[in-house]
């Protein structure tokens, strides 16, 4: 008997997905590209994260009126920039799915006033009580504006536990074998990768039409340690990188091994691209990360049979709000080897608990 739960909230996730992903590509191919300015913690923010986040919400909250928002962006620069909004709401308002069928399923926002509003019920503050979607509407903001990897992030939690989750990665290619930042599709449009709690995980083409035909992807066999790939980013600042080499080396893994910008397609990398291990150690002990930087791609990875925990081994706390606040630093890995590597961890962190 198949199973039915949460079938609708995939398919209308999916096709939100799908569509804001298509927003971010026509954002790419634009005349003036991106515009982008810097929010205040100074990390970049551009037309398709402001955009993608009004398309996904707009086709959710229309569906699922009662259920709540955490998404990185607001719409405070758009309401002090007309300019800009206008651009967003240009942009929003003449982006649709070929297919009449599935577009229909979706709503728009009818005005550049409502887009705005809509943007903001990503305010929400998430916990553990009800139904929260986090979406990440361009998760490796700084790689989406030189052309390389990103992904439009969305997952539904349900009192603080992941049930849906939806990646849409646009420059993502299999074709090799591996996930890279520069190795983006010869052709076709990039893959959706999605997955719901206990169901697997399912992978698909990415279309400008209705959601193409699905598959369910084969988990990686490592047969011995020495075999492990590692994802990381030496280009990140917040993380410890000089931890991480000296847990590889320990662990006797090559490092830094292949570097993405983007968190959500590190899962994505060891989910179905042909690596293994992700180690997260922040240089600052008071670090905490934010949910949709790993809320959905977590939930895929461990569909895909991967085990997430922080650094102590703890499981991730997706109901303690905005932020991962009982949590500090990720470790995924297989299940084989997790220990390993969290021992390898409180060796090289001296036995100190954070």
């Amino acid at each position: 008997m198949v199973c039915e739960m949460y079938q609708k909230e995939l398919k209308i996730a999916e096709l939100a997905v799908q569509r804001a992903s298509l927003f971010t590509e026509k954002v790419l191919s634009s005349v003036d590209k991106v515009d982008a300015m810097d929010k205040v913690d100074q990390t970049p923010v551009t037309v398709g994260d402001l955009g993608a986040q009004a398309l996904i919400i707009s086709a959710i909250h229309h569906h699922f009126p009662q259920d709540t928002f955490v998404g990185e962006e607001s719409a405070s620069l758009l309401r002090e920039n007309q300019i800009l909004a206008e651009r967003v709401w240009q942009l929003v308002s003449s982006t649709h799915l070929e297919d009449i069928e599935s577009e229909s399923l979706l709503v728009k926002p009818k005005s550049l006033e409502e887009m705005l509003d809509i943007i903001d019920l990503g305010l929400g503050s998430g916990g553990r009580e009800g139904r929260v979607w986090i979406l990440d509407p361009i998760d490796g903001t700084l790689t989406f504006m030189r052309g390389q990897q990103y992904a439009v992030c969305l997952c539904l939690v349900q009192n603080g536990e992941q049930k849906v989750g939806i990646l849409g990665c646009p420059k993502m290619s299999l074709e090799d074998g591996k996930i890279s930042e520069t190795t983006i599709p010869t052709n076709g449009n990039g893959y959706l990768v999605s997955a719901v709690k206990g169901q697997g995980a399912l992978l698909r083409r990415l279309s400008s039409a209705q959601l193409q035909p699905s598959w369910r992807p084969h988990s990686r066999i490592i047969e011995n340690r020495s075999e492990l790939q590692i994802v990381d980013c030496v280009a990140g600042r917040s993380m410890d990188q000089e931890k991480h080499r000296l847990v590889a080396e320990k662990l006797g893994v090559h490092w830094p091994g292949t570097e993405l910008w983007s968190t959500q397609l590190k899962y994505i990398a060891l989910a179905v691209g042909g690596h293994d291990l992700l180690i997260r150690i922040p240089k600052n002990e008071g670090h905490r990360t934010a949910v949709w930087d790993h809320a959905g791609g977590h939930l895929i990875y461990e569909e895909m049979g991967g085990k997430v925990t922080d650094i102590y081994g703890k499981d991730i706390d997706f109901g303690a709000g905005r932020r991962c606040y009982n949590n500090f630093g990720n470790i995924a890995a297989p299940p084989a080897i997790h220990g390993d590597v969290l021992n390898a961890v409180k060796e090289i962190l001296g036995g100190v608990h954070v």
